[in-house]
């Protein structure tokens, strides 16, 4: 019966019952120290904390995308300084190098030269599509197939060309210049050392172009007066200013498609819409709206403009995180602003202007009598002498106007034969610095050549020169005295016995030679010759 039996009330539980109890949790109780039993909860906490720390990754509640752009956010594609500009150049040009005119890859060839630290890397018309998918297209970061869709429409060679350094810019920084533009100073220069230690505060390096504000009410010329330098610049990567551009600039050529009734790849436009919609004056505009944006609260009271910041620059400016440097530094040699001579120790680069050819294919408004305003290169008297000639114009008759008009015609036909001469002139001159680079070049190698086969003639003539009767005997000589050693008696070519040896040795010889006149046989391996016998000593 069982001892838990309502049947047993308060009867005693039998020894037999009592001894098995005994071997049961109380037995087991008994054999355990009574400090060890004590420390058990203590182990047990200790072990799960220990769990939970090594399995820490299995109970985290972050998402695998969250994990995957958490670490391609610290990742740096390119090698960076220590305050985030990326040390690499960019370029763009119809070509890659191995295709370059000499005039071209000459310039290019001072980016890498003075500056051996960095990157270079040349987008062409061939490849510049490919690069524009990568980083925008929808497998990228920035995932922005609108601008590779934009990009792919637009036909416009400078309009690419202008999309395309934003483009760059803002998917990876660094260094951009023009194909034509020229290296004086290594990139460390673009920074004055007064700013070397604050460059942390820096996103941006621009120089002035244009500093002509006097001319901002200018019909033509009011655009474009007062602008940044965008042949030449450099910024950290992912900068939203640039970002904010290239979209200025496709809802810009959107609009003016829909105004021209046309597509985006059939759009026309004139100089002045390309310099006021994507060049230098559409890149000034952009960064004086984002130095407002982000200009510090000491300055929200007065606005960022040309006038207060950026005219008559005695010394570079750093201006909410953008530093500008002044006209000598980007754009030194224009004739206007200021700007001073290329032989200035400020100047950091020269931009020669041969591959600027796109205003052909967008000219500027040119007065059938007096021609471009620009001609004038923003000297005040010009322009406003030329202002008077078009007003004067106006009120002069048809007669009068057509007369002035064959007048014209015939200045403008001894221009352009002055012009072509002198692009036939330019164009013999490079053609004969390329002739006399590979003859230079051919002329070397034969050098080389005839003084390889020279040295080679040399080596074979001594070979087969032929001794002379004293020359010989001095050869045996010499071959005959070199180093003998005996094996069993005879000798062995090849090495070199004591002095006194090598006389006994001859001895030796001399008495074989008497020997073999007298009929004996040499002795073989020092023992002497056996006797002859009836069959010759066999």
């Amino acid at each position: 019966m069982s001892p838990l039996s309502p049947s047993l009330g308060g009867m005693a539980i039998p020894v037999k019952w009592r001894k098995m109890s005994e071997t049961g949790t109380g037995a087991f109780r008994n054999r355990i120290p009574t400090q060890l039993r004590r420390s058990l909860p203590l182990y047990a906490v200790v072990v799960v904390l220990f769990f939970f720390i090594f399995n820490a990754h299995v109970f985290t509640l972050s998402s695998p995308a969250n994990s995957i752009i958490s670490h391609q956010s610290t990742q740096k594609p390119l090698q960076s300084d220590e305050h985030g500009f990326p040390k690499k150049i960019w370029q763009s040009w119809k070509v890659d190098p191995y295709h370059m005119a000499t005039r071209d890859l000459d310039t290019a060839k001072t980016w890498t030269t003075k500056n051996p630290g960095y990157r270079y890397e040349v987008l062409t018309d061939h490849n510049d599509m490919v690069y524009v998918e990568s980083q925008y297209g929808p497998s990228s970061e920035i995932n922005r197939p609108d601008i590779v869709d934009f990009y792919r429409s637009v036909n416009i060679s400078i309009i690419k060309a202008d999309l395309l350094r934003y483009l760059i810019m803002y998917a990876e920084g660094g260094v951009y210049a023009d194909i034509d533009v020229e290296a004086l100073r290594s990139i460390k220069r673009f920074v004055p050392e007064r700013y070397w230690d604050s460059l942390a505060e820096i996103d941006m390096v621009v120089g002035i172009e244009i500093d002509q504000p006097e001319f901002k009410d200018h019909a033509i010329l009011g655009s474009k007066c007062m602008s940044f330098c965008q042949w030449t610049f450099m910024c950290k990567p992912r900068l939203p200013v640039m970002l904010n551009l290239v979209e200025s600039i496709m809802a810009w050529l959107d609009g003016l498609a829909a105004k021209q009734n046309v597509h985006l790849s059939e759009l026309q436009l004139d100089f002045d819409e390309v310099i006021s919609g994507t060049g230098p004056s559409a890149f000034t505009t952009a960064l004086l709206k984002e130095m407002n944006r982000i200009k510090p609260p000491s300055m929200a009271s007065k606005e960022i403009t040309w006038d207060n910041y950026f005219h008559a620059m005695d010394e570079s400016k750093v201006v909410s995180r953008v530093l500008v440097l002044d006209v000598e530094a980007f754009a030194a040699g224009q004739g206007h602003s200021d700007s001073g001579n290329h032989n200035a120790r400020g100047a950091l680069v020269k931009h020669h202007y041969h591959a600027s050819n796109w205003p052909s294919k967008h000219p500027r408004y040119a007065h059938p009598v007096y021609g471009e305003v620009e001609r004038c290169n923003w000297d005040l008297a010009c322009v406003e002498k030329w202002d008077r000639d078009v007003e004067a114009y106006k009120a002069l008759s048809i007669e009068e106007q057509n007369k002035l008009k064959e007048w014209r015609k015939l200045d403008l036909e001894r221009e352009r034969e002055r012009r072509l001469k002198e692009q036939e002139q330019a164009i013999k001159l490079e053609q004969l610095g390329e002739a006399e680079r590979k003859a230079k070049e051919e002329q070397k190698r034969r050098d080389e050549l005839e003084r390889e086969m020279r040295e080679r003639m040399r080596v074979e003539d001594q070979a087969l020169k032929p001794l002379h009767p004293e020359e010989h005997g001095a050869e045996e000589k010499k071959q005959e005295g070199e180093g003998l050693i005996m094996f069993g008696g005879r000798p062995v070519p090849g090495q070199s016995l004591p002095k006194g040896q090598e006389e006994a040795d001859g001895e030796g010889k001399k008495a074989d030679g008497q020997q073999k006149q007298q009929g004996g046989q040499q002795p073989v391996f020092g023992k002497p010759a056996p006797e002859k016998g009836p069959f010759g000593g066999l």
